[in-house]
């Protein structure tokens, strides 16, 4: 049950990471690699300041800012500079390295003796039966508040906009509309989420480290890859649920990993594998569905 309850703390952290990864992968079509480095601002943006005393869930909002500044800056090297979708994101993480390091003035930064969105008095207040579940509430709860946001967004104008820039610019164009300022809101809006992810898994572990967003470009993948091929022909389920749910069956596959022997210096490793097997897998699929046809 221990095993179980840490997959979907995790696996649901790891699903807000999914749905800002799920804008610029599915929706933009844009390989942005700043994920690498937003994630990790958003925990050092909460970690900092809720060692200054900061009301943790304000935090939050904070490390979202942050996030959506760090997708701006990608955006604007990418059309206002024309410089190439896969080079702005990675000069936009290659900087945010640093920048990360300013914020927290430290590699790892720790603030165990502080309160957090999962330890404070209103979390406190819950009946005791729900106390071991407490830390899944409250990313649950948090989940589904990016979900029915993100749903709400895509159903108006500007996420129908932002839909058809990753499908076809000609579109945005013949409603007068900038492509590239559009490309670059999409881009704000993943990485503040991107950022909110790093900073509920700061407040969770309760410190900040740099290393901490290394991999997580290829987690959001794979969670969004895992939840569209097992939604594929259902269309009931939205790309959102898909995204979440793809994210909690990855972090089960890689914690079965560990528990059959590995040791955790190779969870990077046995990230990189189960993504190149889902990716070989699909091909696989794919191939085998066109042959048929």
């Amino acid at each position: 049950m221990g095993i179980f309850i840490g997959i979907l703390e995790e696996g649901l952290i790891y699903a807000i990471l999914a749905l800002g990864v799920l804008i610029t992968y599915r929706v933009l079509d844009f390989p942005d690699l700043t994920v690498d480095s937003s994630f990790p601002l958003g925990a050092a943006v909460t970690a900092i300041l809720t060692v200054k005393g900061i009301n943790p869930a304000l935090t939050l909002l904070a490390a979202m800012l942050a996030g959506a500044a760090a997708g701006l800056v990608t955006g604007l090297i990418h059309v206002k500079c024309r410089v190439r979708d896969l080079l702005s994101g990675i000069i936009t993480m290659t900087g945010l390295y640093s920048i990360n390091l300013r914020i927290a003035g430290r590699a790892n930064l720790p603030f165990f003796n502080m309160d957090t969105i999962f330890d404070n008095a209103f979390v406190d207040s819950f009946p005791a039966f729900l106390q071991p579940y407490s830390k899944v509430i409250v990313v649950l709860a948090i989940v589904l508040v990016v979900k029915i946001l993100l749903d709400l967004f895509m159903n108006t104008k500007a996420g129908f906009l932002l839909r058809a820039v990753g499908d076809n610019h000609a579109v945005v164009t013949t409603l007068a509309r900038d492509s590239g300022t559009v490309k670059i809101e999409g881009l704000a809006i993943a990485n503040a989420l991107v950022a909110l992810a790093g900073a509920v898994m700061a407040q969770k572990n309760r410190v900040f480290e740099i290393s901490m967003g290394t991999g997580a470009m290829v987690f959001g993948l794979a969670a969004v890859i895992i939840g569209t091929r097992i939604f594929t022909n259902r269309q009931k389920v939205n790309s959102s649920t898909a995204a979440i749910v793809g994210s909690i069956i990855y972090k089960a596959c890689v914690a079965l990993a560990l528990s059959l022997g590995l040791v955790p210096q190779d969870l990077k490793l046995v990230t990189a594998v189960l993504f190149l097997l889902i990716l070989v897998l699909g091909g696989a699929r794919r191939k085998k569905v066109k042959f048929n046809a």
